[in-house]
């Protein structure tokens, strides 16, 4: 009911604040490209349930702002931040309630200004993992870093590729377990001529210390209107845990999300 409630208002919105057709599904487009040169500001708001023996909640704001830095004519540098502010409640058995931050994943893409030949979009570079949660059950207590990289391709409406890291800790906490773990994310958009968005894809993890898989499937419907003259993405959501860790989340799951755009 929420989700439905969260695409009324998307509606309402739309016929209140009409956007250029041409514009909005232009900018709808670079929104479904990781690594696009635009500054935006994703607030990311997931619920997942049955985590633990007790089946427990939890619910996650990811704060993700993407902030493009141009090195010279030929390249970019993609700045992405995830932040996670997270409540949660029995996640751990008879856990109780826990609220606060969670730990920062840092990535930084170098990038082509311009697409290959072939109209391959590409970046590489490091991503870290910042051990800024604010609650033991709510952090890792590790540093991490590793590779992480995102390839991809736009062709007329369609936007398909994908994203990967993997990070290894290499300090903090030695009483807690060692960070060792992959990241994969195959996604697949299509947009249409009036900024209607549906995208696809998994954010599968796999944790080599422990010998377990997480995949979530989500499926998103997005819009893109204008506010007085500002660009925003309006999404909602269902997820479905395909795979689940012994102590992680399983069945279905939601999310929704505003993303503020500030194209040059």
């Amino acid at each position: 009911m929420k989700t439905l409630a969260f695409l009324g208002s998307l509606l309402l919105l739309t016929q209140v604040s009409p956007v250029y057709a041409q514009e909005a599904s232009d900018l709808a487009k670079k929104l479904s490209n990781p690594i696009a040169a635009m500054i935006s500001v994703p607030f990311q708001w997931n619920y997942d349930h049955g985590a633990g023996p007790n089946n427990g909640d939890k619910v996650t704001l990811n704060v993700q702002p993407v902030i493009p830095i141009s090195l010279n004519e030929d390249w970019n540098l993609i700045s992405r931040t995830i932040v996670p502010v997270v409540w949660q409640n029995d996640i751990a058995g008879n856990s109780g309630t826990q609220f606060g931050l969670s730990d920062t994943t840092q990535s930084l893409f170098f990038s082509p200004k311009a697409p290959t030949s072939g109209g391959i979009i590409w970046g590489v570079g490091p991503a870290m993992l910042l051990p800024t949660g604010t609650d033991s059950l709510l952090s890792t207590r590790k540093w991490g870093a590793g590779p992480t990289g995102v390839v991809l391709r736009q062709h007329g409406p369609w936007t398909y590729g994908g994203l990967a890291n993997h990070i290894w800790s290499f300090a903090g906490d030695d009483s807690r377990s060692d960070v060792n773990s992959t990241f994969l994310q195959p996604f697949v958009t299509y947009t249409t001529k009036d900024a209607w968005t549906f995208a696809l894809n998994t954010e599968t993890t796999y944790d080599w210390t422990n010998d377990e898989w997480s995949v979530p499937i989500n499926a998103m419907v997005s819009k893109l209107v204008k506010i007085d003259e500002q660009p925003i993405s309006l999404q909602a959501g269902v997820r479905y845990y395909a795979a689940s860790s012994d102590n992680g989340p399983d069945g279905f799951g939601a999310r929704a999300a505003v993303t503020f755009l500030f194209p040059k």
